[in-house]
């Protein structure tokens, strides 16, 4: 008996470190596309996308090796612990999916995106749709082929989603999606309707160097451990990186301080979960977040919950005012107004508001179904996006640049992502409301600039465990209810309703 379990833990052990040396290849991978975006000189693409095409080809290569299949067969005939057979669950998920897909196309997607990003950023800086668009055609090719290797049989797009959240299902996110925009465009256009103007106190010209330095007086307040991490600034502000190395990334408008604030909180918030991994589940999936769900609800709790709160105005103003004296009359009202609301032409989803944002994220959610499912050309793009914009949200972009080329995802090649947004703004709700049950005086804390209970909570309950739970059951686990839009639209009807006295 002895012998039998030394042997069934040393294939663990075997296929474990298996599993390191693909993480470890991925992870550089990631470093090579955070120094492409943050500060690799222009001319470096041609290098660049070569490179990371080789990593991406090992990455694949290791896994689809027949050897993992062997071990992993091995492994579920074997009596596992509840972690083991977690890490046995998601490697195999990959390992099925990934073996359906040849090495090739694999490169030749991570060659195509990384050529891809140069191209956007030309795109949008020129304003010129046509420049990006041939690109995105081969795009919308190569993952349709992807797809199809993956499972013929289900809608392309259903198999794309899956690659970002594998476990709550396409249906859940179009129940979610459409749930948001029957709650949202009511009360949207309630709001607009009330003739209420909330405070807007930047009014002159804000310097980027001062700017950042507020920055950092977030991330510091916030508890961001700057041992494991740094701030830098990129065209499309982003987080990533491992447990000991999780950066994150902003932008500046001179114009409006407020943005770069709330980019930075967001990005704190993804940052803050890779930070509180387990360290020493490094390199395995319970050493990895939970899907991107689960991702940007530790984004959107942050920005939303906290950010956008009076408590966090009452504690953070003061050094807003010491880093720009001009707004010494600005109030804390002020700055909670400022930081709640609605826009009536607001075209850009990371600068948007609070509710708008997620009508932001169903027009390029149709779209790209669309386009996967060969519903729509790529040159159809830049009008049908102008026209819903219009339907949903009341605006109609004038460029290129503020309209269907202002996110970098296409350009990534990630189609599929964006429901997750909206899943996990949905997701923070349900989270905080718990987090207040179970800490009382959270209100207090924020307004006292005291997080460590809060972020003792979100390790406890979310980022501690890695990937040993399925999305669904991480969420019983967390807040002891099934995944839902209540908490969020209670939350949004409350606070918005006071904002713009509303009946």
């Amino acid at each position: 008996m002895a012998t039998e379990a030394a042997t069934e833990n040393a294939t663990y052990e075997e296929f474990l470190g298996k599993v390191k040396r693909i993480s470890n290849v991925k992870n550089a991978a990631g470093i090579l596309g955070w120094d492409q975006e943050v500060v690799m000189p222009e001319g470096g693409t041609p290098a660049r996308s070569q490179q990371r095409s080789a990593l991406s080809a090992i990455a694949h290569e290791l896994l689809t090796d027949d050897e993992m299949g062997e071990l992993l067969d091995e492994l579920e005939s074997q009596e596992l612990d509840d972690e083991q057979a977690a890490v046995v669950r998601e490697v195999r998920r990959e390992y099925e999916r990934a073996t359906r897909v040849p090495g090739e196309l694999v490169e030749e997607i991570s060659r195509t995106t990384s050529e891809a990003l140069p191209q956007w950023k030309e795109a949008k800086a020129e304003d010129d749709f046509s420049i990006f668009a041939p690109t995105l055609e081969k795009l919308v090719e190569l993952k349709r082929e992807y797809a199809e290797h993956i499972d013929p049989e289900k809608d392309p797009y259903e198999v794309l989603f899956a690659d970002y959240e594998p476990y709550l299902g396409i249906d859940t996110a179009e129940e979610m999606l459409s749930r948001l925009r029957d709650e949202l465009v009511p009360l949207i256009d309630s709001i607009r309707e009330s003739g209420v103007e909330l405070a807007s106190p930047f009014d002159g010209t804000y310097d980027t160097d001062t700017q950042e330095q507020l920055s950092r007086d977030i991330l510091d307040t916030l508890g961001y451990d700057w041992d494991r991490g740094r701030l830098d600034t990129a065209p499309h502000p982003f987080s990533s990186g491992t447990q000991f190395d999780a950066r994150v990334t902003t932008r500046f408008d001179e114009s409006d301080p407020l943005g770069a604030m709330m980019s930075t909180i967001h990005e704190f918030g993804h940052a803050t979960y890779t930070q509180g991994l387990p360290d020493e589940q490094y390199g395995t999936p319970l050493g990895q977040s939970r899907d991107l769900t689960a991702h940007e609800s530790q984004s959107r709790i942050w920005e939303n919950h906290v950010g956008r709160s009076r408590a966090f105005w009452e504690r953070f103003l003061p050094a807003l005012k010491e880093r720009f004296p001009d707004v010494e009359d600005v109030s804390v009202e002020d700055m909670y107004e400022a930081a709640n609301r609605v826009y009536e032409d607001n075209l850009i989803r990371v600068e948007a508001d609070e509710l708008t944002y997620h009508m932001h994220i169903v027009v390029r959610f149709e779209i790209e179904k669309a386009l996967i499912r060969g519903e729509i050309e790529v040159e159809d793009v830049p009008e049908l996006w102008n026209d819903k914009y219009e339907e949903y949200l009341g605006i109609r972009p004038d460029t290129d640049s503020e309209g269907c080329l202002q996110d970098i995802h296409w350009s990534h090649g990630s189609f599929g992502y964006f429901p997750t947004y909206s899943l996990g703004s949905v997701l923070a709700a349900q989270l905080y409301a718990k987090a207040e049950e179970d800490i009382p005086d959270l209100e207090d804390q924020i307004r006292a600039g005291e997080f460590d209970d809060f972020h003792d909570w979100l390790t406890t309950n979310v980022h501690q465990h890695g990937c040993l739970y399925t999305t669904d059951d991480l969420i019983q686990e967390a807040t002891g209810e099934e995944f839902t839009a209540d908490y969020f639209v209670e939350y949004v009807n409350e606070k918005y309703s006071e904002l713009y006295d509303l009946e």
